[in-house]
């Protein structure tokens, strides 16, 4: 992929995405001559590309993937930027991979979220990971669909969805055999953890 897009060369970076790229709408391009240059960058083939990376093997590129795609149909400078800088990281990482090792079957999710991290739409962005035998199996970082009004509620809404995961994951290895022992879902949140306990609260 690095050779397809000339970029075999370019300098290693140790992060999916720097802190000070804060990508919008507003960097999208208006003018008929910027997009005219914008079009002969192959922007859709290298998300393309990344996608199918982070789906695969790649789970640490998933959130700097997912801002970058929000971009495909009218991408700016600095949105190309960004996603050659992703190249750049998998240069530096490529020899990072999943190690599958022996070990208990124990079925464990993480969970985390944001506040407000979409500039546009002021969503909170979602994310989880499940391992088994201690190894990633299972990840996904998404926007939410609603708009979260604090940090508790953003983190309860993405603990609710890594939780629908986790109960698939559990009955998957049950129906070839496998009964687990233990699963556990993992919140850094005390205020998510106790709204969740609390069966009395709807709302």
């Amino acid at each position: 992929m690095l050779q397809k897009f000339n970029m075999d060369k370019a300098k290693p970076m140790s992060s999916p995405l720097a802190d000070h790229m804060k990508l919008s709408s507003s960097q999208c391009l208006t003018g008929k001559e910027d997009k005219d240059e914008m079009k002969k960058v192959p922007y859709t083939s290298v998300v393309g590309s990344l996608m199918y990376a982070m789906v695969c093997t790649r789970l640490d590129i998933a959130h700097a993937v997912g801002v970058v795609s929000r971009f495909m149909s009218n991408p700016g400078k600095e949105h190309w930027a960004a996603a050659k800088w992703i190249l750049r990281y998998l240069r530096g990482t490529s020899r990072v991979y999943l190690c599958f090792r022996p070990g208990q079957p124990v079925l464990d999710g993480y969970i985390d979220s944001d506040m407000s991290g979409d500039v546009d739409s002021s969503k909170s962005t979602s994310g989880y990971l499940m391992t088994f035998v201690g190894t990633a199996v299972s990840w996904q970082l998404r926007l939410q669909k609603c708009v979260a009004l604090s940090t508790i509620e953003a983190e309860y809404i993405a603990t609710v969805e890594a939780g629908k995961e986790l109960l698939w994951m559990k009955n998957f290895p049950e129906e070839v055999g496998l009964n687990q022992e233990k699963y556990a879902l993992h919140c850094d949140s005390q205020s998510a953890i106790q709204l969740a306990k609390n069966a009395a609260y709807h709302s």
